[in-house]
This record gives structure tokens, C-alpha cells and sequence, in this order.
């Protein structure tokens, strides 16, 4: 485990509320991607995505153990939860760079949109919303074409260990029939973690998965403008 500096320790994960257009920044979608595409988006959180991007075609199942509440509870916790996210960002706003976002209260902006959003998506769509967990989705093999992963591996590589990631990132590409992609590659302090990145690329190798880095086209922690892609 990596020990941090007092009151740099996250102690529970963030339920974060990102919207379609950081999805586009974050992983490099591309309009073909959106269109038709069987996608799946785990951990899904509060964000947007699933609704934004069903209503462009896209077929976006979110997976994520806060769904296993009833869709009222999760729609009244997404907007508190978004708050605590927030505040949490704003507070380490040195982290990070503010100029895709525009600053602090564009980004708390958006932030908040997308969680109203889910609020009202996971009521009208609740089949969008699948209760799971890494490294074990409730999912056939090749159930999707593209598997999107943010701020779950890599972000909490201090209580997840390279076990957990390995697990996580063959669940995954099981799962996907064309892609997986992983962003950030850094943990939520803004660490580099190149170690744990190679290790988990040449175990991938050993099973005969092929992985890349790609430039993103958003950089919010000072240094996390890559994803990592598995190809099926």
C-alpha cells in the first residue's frame, strides 16, 4: 500500500458524475464509436454517459455496486455525492489543470449537470444500470464491442493491488469483443505508477492480449494524458 501524507488519503471511493464529453476527451471516442456500439461503462458512478450516449444509438449498459439501490435512492444520492466530489477536488485544486474545464466552477458546473441527468435516467432507464463489481461482471463473453473503465484501477492503486488490476483488466477484455480502454494511469494523488503499468502489460502479453498507451485529449491531473487500451 502507498502511504500518503496526512490528509491526502481519499479513505472511500469517490461516486463521481462525468458527463459525455469528458467520456469523448477522456477516451478518444470518436462519433463511430458512439454509433450502434455495444458499450459498456464500468464503474459507471452518477455520470451521464449512459443516458448522453443512448440517445446518440449508442447501447450503454453502466455497471456499478451503488446500483444495487433502488433507482429513488440513487437519484437523491447522486447530487450529494457530486458535492463531496467535488469539494474534494477543489480542495487538492493544485493537482490539477483547470484550462479543458475552464476552472473551478465550470468544471463543479458540469459536474453537477451530469448528475442531474443520471438522477433522471436511472429512474426513467433503470435497465441501463447494473448492479457488479470488478474483477466479476454479471455479463456474457463478448456482451459488448467496447469496455470504458475510468477512475476506479489505476486511480486507487493504494487499496487495489496488481492481483486486482490483472483480474480486472482480463473481466474486461472478456466482455468486449473490439476494445478496452483505461484511463487515468496515475492514482487519485496524481502518482505515476509505470511499475505496476508494465507489469500488467506483459502479463496481458503472456495471455495473448495486446495492449497500447494513446494520448488522450484530456489532461486533468498534472501528467494523465494517457489511456491504456486492451485490444480483443
Amino acid at each position: 500500500m502507498t502511504h500518503h501524507a496526512d490528509g491526502e488519503v481519499l479513505d472511500e471511493f469517490l461516486v463521481s458524475a462525468r458527463s459525455l464529453a469528458e467520456y469523448r476527451a477522456m477516451f478518444c471516442l470518436s462519433d463511430d464509436d458512439l454509433s450502434g456500439r455495444r458499450i459498456l461503462d464500468c464503474p459507471g458512478g452518477a455520470a451521464s454517459f449512459a443516458a448522453e450516449a443512448s440517445a446518440l444509438g449508442a447501447e450503454v449498459i453502466a455497471i456499478d455496486p451503488i446500483y444495487a439501490s433502488e433507482p429513488g435512492e440513487l437519484a437523491a444520492r447522486a447530487a450529494p455525492e457530486t458535492e463531496r466530489a467535488v469539494a474534494w477536488t477543489h480542495r487538492h485544486a493544485g493537482r490539477y489543470r483547470w484550462d479543458w474545464y475552464g476552472g473551478t466552477a465550470e468544471q463543479a458546473a458540469m459536474r453537477r449537470a451530469a448528475a442531474a441527468r443520471f438522477a433522471v435516467d436511472v429512474c426513467a432507464a433503470p435497465h441501463r444500470y447494473l448492479a457488479g463489481r470488478l474483477p466479476s461482471l454479471p455479463c456474457a463473453d463478448g456482451a459488448f464491442d467496447l469496455a470504458l473503465s475510468s477512475h476506479l484501477l489505476f486511480s486507487y492503486a493504494d487499496r487495489l493491488d496488481a492481483d486486482f488490476h490483472l483480474a480486472a483488466l482480463l473481466e474486461l477484455s472478456r466482455v468486449a469483443t473490439v476494445e478496452t480502454r483505461v484511463y487515468p494511469l496515475l492514482d487519485y494523488t496524481g502518482a505515476p505508477l509505470d511499475d505496476l503499468i508494465a507489469h500488467l502489460r506483459t502479463e496481458l502479453h503472456d495471455k495473448g492480449i495486446r495492449t497500447s498507451l494513446r494520448r488522450t485529449r484530456y489532461e486533468f491531473h498534472h501528467g494523465a494524458d494517457t489511456m491504456l487500451t486492451l485490444h480483443a
